[in-house]
């Protein structure tokens, strides 16, 4: 029997599930390893591979999930800080919500991996969790999801309208495109050229007038053009001027990873953006500065002097 071609979105499922990268990687081998020490017992006449497996994953799931706090945003703990100069006190305790690195997943497997959605199905109990998953976004039968989770058709339909009532929203505006779409590309691009020439101004105008900028590990986080705008003054008082920024996608949404520059020439990863951008403005940015979101995404920590090459 040959997983693999399922592991791809096994891999976004157990992401939306459990809201980090690395562990969604780690339980779909898991779930890989479980299927094939349990292959010869497999029954075709009950369910196919494809549910079966995503029984087993979804059991790994549950287990890892098992007493463990949820993963937020710093938008999801409390209130946006008035104070651009307030000190930036990582919080490390807080198992952070991690981004999706679109490069590891097939196209048709994208569906719902936004990182406000998957932060808000965050805050579901984890059966909860599974039901919406499997039912709304993988599309299973009730049936089938009752199958997986070992319970009644009943008890699947209960939860999943209790869940559909707790996210009420928790999608985004429809206005949400696709980074690929021209529009989102015609901003995202006039993003970079001001963020390189660390254009504060500039990047103002790009802004939606409540955009949100948030910085994960740090549980600070600012809400309006303005204190965005103010934050970035100071960040590029901080680190200087001359940036370079290579473009990516992350969550279905386009994404940035920023180099600042050096003392001594060339440039050193500073973050990883993920970026919501709605009706011709950049909504949302979600900052990532943790060496392990660095690797999911396999980026150069350094850019030699010269070796830079535009993409654009």
């Amino acid at each position: 029997m040959d997983f693999e071609p399922y592991r791809s979105e096994l891999l976004a499922y157990c992401y939306r599930m459990l809201g980090s990268f690395h562990e969604a990687e780690d339980v779909v081998q898991e779930t890989l390893l479980r299927a094939w020490k349990a292959r010869e017992r497999y029954d075709p006449g009950r369910a196919s591979v494809r549910t079966w497996l995503y029984r087993i994953a979804t059991n790994a799931c549950l287990t890892a999930l098992a007493g463990r706090a949820r993963r937020p945003l710093p938008s999801g703990l409390g209130a946006p800080s008035d104070d651009p100069e307030a000190p930036l006190v990582p919080a490390l305790d807080v198992p952070w919500l991690e981004p999706f690195p679109d490069a590891r997943l097939d196209v048709q497997a994208r569906a719902d991996l936004r990182l406000a959605w998957v932060a808000a199905v965050q805050v579901l109990p984890a059966r909860q969790r599974a039901v919406l998953v499997l039912r709304e976004v993988l599309g299973f039968t009730a049936a089938e999801v009752a199958g997986q989770l070992g319970t009644t058709v009943a008890a699947v339909n209960s939860a999943l309208q209790r869940a559909r009532a707790a996210l009420a929203g928790a999608r985004g505006p429809d206005a949400v495109r696709e980074p690929d779409d021209p529009g989102v590309r015609a901003v995202v691009q006039r993003y970079v050229r001001a963020f390189e020439a660390a254009d504060v101004p500039a990047l103002v105008q790009l802004l939606a007038e409540d955009a949100v900028l948030e910085m994960p590990p740090v549980p600070l986080w600012f809400r309006g053009s303005s204190d965005y705008g103010l934050f970035l003054g100071r960040v590029f008082r901080m680190r200087g001027t001359g940036w370079v920024v290579r473009e990516l996608t992350a969550n279905g949404q386009p994404a940035l990873a920023a180099y600042a520059p050096e003392t001594g020439g060339g440039h050193r990863l500073h973050t990883l953006q993920v970026l919501t951008v709605t009706g011709g403005r950049v909504a949302h940015n979600v900052v990532f500065a943790d060496p392990g979101v660095f690797d999911a995404f396999q980026l150069a920590r350094h850019i030699p002097a010269g070796d830079f090459a535009p993409e654009r």
